[in-house]
């Protein structure tokens, strides 16, 4: 598939499109997905939902993007960033992965190259990052790519605490 402005080994990075509302509907309506973030998503909130990453896009050149395998084509899931602190350019990191690509190293990988991309073409002076208290292959993700955990928020959508953590560029 072409269009990908961002490549890892295995991934292609593509913005999100109306034409992938099969796409999005695939992802974000599986409750294996959505199982630590909140509840599968109606269709009418996954129409919502791609319009507001299309928005984020427009608005600040990021949005959790669509990822698929280079050697297939397959859609995995999407990983990306989106705005926290705008003016202190710190973003937030985050993935959600189809759960057949679940323990392939796929969100590690993924993370890697958001972080690269983020420290280097938007330069970034920070990441943020959360997971579900109970999302421990999240948290091991996380300690892997070098994020230190600072705290715990209350995440609306599953009204708990999240550990959070926060990730600087190497010096």
């Amino acid at each position: 598939m072409a269009g990908y402005f961002l490549t890892s080994a295995r991934l292609g990075f593509r913005c999100w499109s109306p034409d992938d509302l099969p796409l999005a509907m695939a992802l974000w309506t599986d409750p294996r997905v959505t199982a630590f973030i909140a509840n599968p998503l109606t269709p009418v909130q996954v129409e919502a939902r791609l319009r507001r990453e299309m928005d984020t896009m427009a608005a600040y050149e990021v949005q959790y993007w669509p990822i698929f395998l280079l050697a297939t084509g397959e859609h995995a899931g999407c990983a990306g960033l989106r705005p926290r602190q705008v003016e202190e350019q710190i973003y937030e990191l985050g993935f959600h992965l189809h759960a057949e690509f679940w323990g392939r190293g796929l969100a590690e990988e993924a993370g890697r190259a958001l972080i690269a991309f983020a420290f280097q073409s938007l330069r970034a002076k920070a990441l943020f990052a959360g997971h579900h208290p109970e999302n421990l292959a999240s948290r091991r993700v996380l300690e892997k790519l070098g994020f230190k955990q600072t705290h715990e928020e209350l995440y609306s959508p599953t009204g708990r605490m999240h550990p959070s953590y926060r990730l600087e560029p190497q010096r």
